[in-house]
């Protein structure tokens, strides 16, 4: 039907529109409401019965009486009564009638027309109660004057009382006043205010279920994996939906929104006659849509991926949660390649003895590589549509937000390999094409070695292990990071008789646990510092005190003064050689003589890769080689060389051990430091007195055949 125009419609039933003083020049004089503009506005009228009375309101006997306004009103019902009393009418006449009585009406009465307000999660409030909204468009007035609807005060209202801060409310209705057409929720998120509190006050209000979708069961109870297939992953990406189960024959939706029309799209994409729609976070969904999102994907690598992971069996990898029972991954492994893909990335590294995974998103591929003996190796390369899949899985397995990509994040992930109980101690990155990822494998088994298999000489093995037998004093592991002063200390304390002795560490983090010892981990942002657990382990009356490290003057000083007063510490530093370590301390801070009178040992080493005892061969030096040999007195007739195997990678080199360098700090040497030497006339006065040096050390284990000459150059460049 075609869209009216009043003055038609009045002049069909005889009213004189342009009469001076009546009641309906006003009428067309009026600004047009906002509703009148839109395209639908009086256009397809439903058809009526011709006999069925109009619904429209009509004026009453007072109002008719109510001056020269009401005259021309009671003009227009009469003449309507007359088209009536004709019998059967048209259904576009008894439609008209009904129109024109119900603005004559409005226009007497004054009475408001009601308009169903939309849901606060999609606009306003979530199942709101109608209000009211006149016609000359007084609502647009005072939601522009400031007002906002009673439903919009009642979230706020409910927000506060949970403890929301004033400030933040404040903030959001201030948006929704300035921007009509921004949503409130949305608002309320953008300030902070947390997502799950908002949507189970929006529920509330509205008298929904509001619901939290588990993320770690996935496919396996979290959601509907066969609706979502129906439903696609675009579409409930798109209108930020997900399908969770079925009760009975009523599947149930979680939506972000009560949107009457998304529900009838939904149930017309399923094929069903109801569902059942629950309020859930747009974190919830979107964290679900990036677990299964890029399955597909992962099926159809270039690098034949499907191969790899068809290799994976049920429970190679389980995760191991505090409170909570081992978890399965391998449960959904059939349905999920990415969860069977993480598997394998960690189920390679432990098989090759990495000590540290790299995760790292580049443009056309996602680079997996191994840090194995200390250098890193590229093994697999899934395709880059994998990489937010794979970061989101590695995220949920340590516990942290997978929503945030944009500040770096730090985890653990407890692991069960191959009957091994593994961390993991994850750190993310964001960088220019995702997250980087890197994975620090902590193997309770890398450290379980004794100390005579670290690669000590028989002499250092004896004056170290007499260090950490004394009743007091200081002994430093020196060393960069990834050198194996960890591993040295707590192969340390292992010899030490645990039952007779109350010893404690005090670390950051605690990377191992070990039996028979009162670990402490450090937390500087709480004010719980090296120093401040120092002082607390003093008061725990320890035998011996083992720190994570020595970083300021003030920890410094607390560990010399508990090495004075009859404890024995154990600690590390980051410098480059032993003697430099006992100068570090002077710069620190600490007083010559105290330092020289606390200090004991110092033991600084680094890691060095071992031959391939598979493929290792022997050949005769080069002119250059043997120069450096005859040098250093070692023997020139023939060396060990690395030629490269299956075992090995290729590389000839299989394994790590330790070079070391000891200085033992006797009266003279505490003389010495008493009155602050330089580093490099300390450095020659240790030498002079028998001091072994990482080069020296390297050496002799080229000549023992456990090395190569160019591996010890390598490590102890500047030495």
């Amino acid at each position: 039907m075609a869209k009216y125009k009043l003055q038609d419609i009045l002049s069909e039933l005889g009213v004189d529109a342009n009469a001076p003083g009546g009641a309906v020049a006003p009428l067309l004089a009026r600004k047009p409401h906002a509703i009148d503009k839109h395209k639908g506005a009086l256009t397809s009228l439903p058809a009526m019965p011709g006999n069925q009375g109009g619904s429209g309101v009509r004026a009453n006997e007072g109002d008719r009486s109510a001056g020269s306004g009401a005259g021309a009103d009671a003009a227009v019902v009469s003449d309507s009564a007359q088209v009536e009393g004709r019998g059967a009418v048209s259904a576009t006449s008894r439609a008209v009638e009904e129109l024109t009585s119900g603005a004559a009406g409005h226009l007497v009465n004054s009475e408001p027309v009601k308009e169903e307000a939309t849901g606060l999660a999609g606009g306003v409030v979530n199942g709101s109660k109608n209000q009211d909204h006149p016609a000359d468009g007084s609502m647009a007035t005072a939601r522009r004057g400031g007002e906002q609807p009673a439903e919009v005060q009642d979230l706020l209202g409910m927000l506060a009382v949970k403890g929301v801060p004033a400030d933040k409310l404040t903030a959001a209705e201030l948006i929704i006043k300035q921007s009509p057409n921004r949503k409130l929720v949305d608002a309320l998120i953008e300030q902070g205010i947390d997502e799950t509190i908002v949507q189970s006050s929006v529920a509330e209000l509205a008298g929904i279920p509001f619901e939290r979708i588990n993320l770690d069961k996935g496919l396996d109870g979290g959601f509907d994996g066969k609706l979502l297939q129906r439903l696609t992953a675009e579409f409930c990406k798109l209108r930020m939906v997900l399908p969770l189960r079925t009760e009975g024959q009523r599947p149930v939706i979680g939506s972000t929104t009560d949107n009457v029309f998304l529900a009838d799209d939904i149930k017309t994409r399923l094929g069903v006659p109801s569902i059942k729609m629950v309020l859930v976070t747009g974190y919830d969904i979107r964290g679900a849509l990036e677990i299964i999102g890029e399955s597909v994907a992962a099926q159809t690598s270039e690098d034949n991926m499907s191969s790899i992971l068809s290799d994976v069996e049920e429970g190679d990898v389980q995760v191991e949660r505090k409170q909570v029972e081992e978890t399965d991954l391998e449960k959904a492994a059939g349905a999920n390649p990415v969860i069977r893909l993480v598997n394998v990335i960690i189920q390679t590294a432990m098989k090759e003895g990495a000590s540290d995974i790299h995760i790292e998103p580049a443009e056309k591929k996602l680079k997996v590589r191994y840090r194995i003996d200390g250098e890193l190796c590229e093994l697999l390369n899934p395709p880059a549509s994998l990489s937010a899949a794979v970061t989101s899985r590695l995220k949920i397995m340590a516990n942290l937000d997978i929503a945030e990509r944009r500040l770096p994040q730090d985890g653990r992930i407890r692991c069960v390999v191959g009957g091994r109980k593994i961390d993991l101690r994850m750190s993310t990155l964001p960088c220019g094409h995702g997250e980087k990822t890197v994975m620090r494998i902590l193997d309770s088994r890398s450290i379980s070695v004794e100390l005579n298999q670290l690669g000590f000489s028989e002499d250092a093995m004896t004056i170290w292990s007499k260090s950490i037998d004394a009743p007091h004093g200081i002994n430093l592991v020196t060393g960069p990071t990834g050198s194996g002063k960890t591993t040295t200390l707590y192969a340390s304390l292992r010899t030490l008789d645990k039952t007779a002795m109350n010893i404690c560490t005090v670390e950051d983090p605690i990377e191992y646990h070990l039996d028979g010892i009162t670990q402490t981990q450090m937390h500087e942002k709480i004010g719980m510092t090296f120093a401040m657990a120092l002082r607390a382990l003093l008061r725990q009356d320890p035998d011996v005190i083992m720190l994570g490290e020595i970083r300021d003057l003030e920890t410094a000083g607390v560990a010399v003064q508990a090495a004075l007063t009859g404890h024995l510490v154990l600690s590390t530093l980051h410098t480059n050689d032993a003697p430099s370590s006992v100068t570090r301390l002077v710069n620190i801070g600490l007083e010559p003589f105290l330092v020289g009178a606390a200090v004991n040992a110092v033991l600084a080493q680094r890691l060095i890769r071992k031959l391939c005892v598979h493929c290792k061969g022997e050949q005769a030096p080069s002119e250059e080689i043997l120069e450096y040999l005859t040098m250093n007195g070692m023997s020139t007739e023939k060396i060990f060389v690395p030629k490269g195997c299956d075992k090995c990678r290729k590389t000839g080199y299989s394994g790590r051990v330790g070079i070391y360098e000891l200085l033992c700090v006797d009266d003279q040497l505490r003389d010495v430091i008493a009155r602050n030497p330089n580093v490099a006339e300390f450095r020659r006065l240790c030498i002079e007195r028998g001091m072994i040096t990482l080069r020296q050390d390297g050496m002799q284990k080229v000549n023992s055949g456990v090395t190569t000459i160019s591996e010890v150059l390598r490590v102890t460049d500047g030495h």
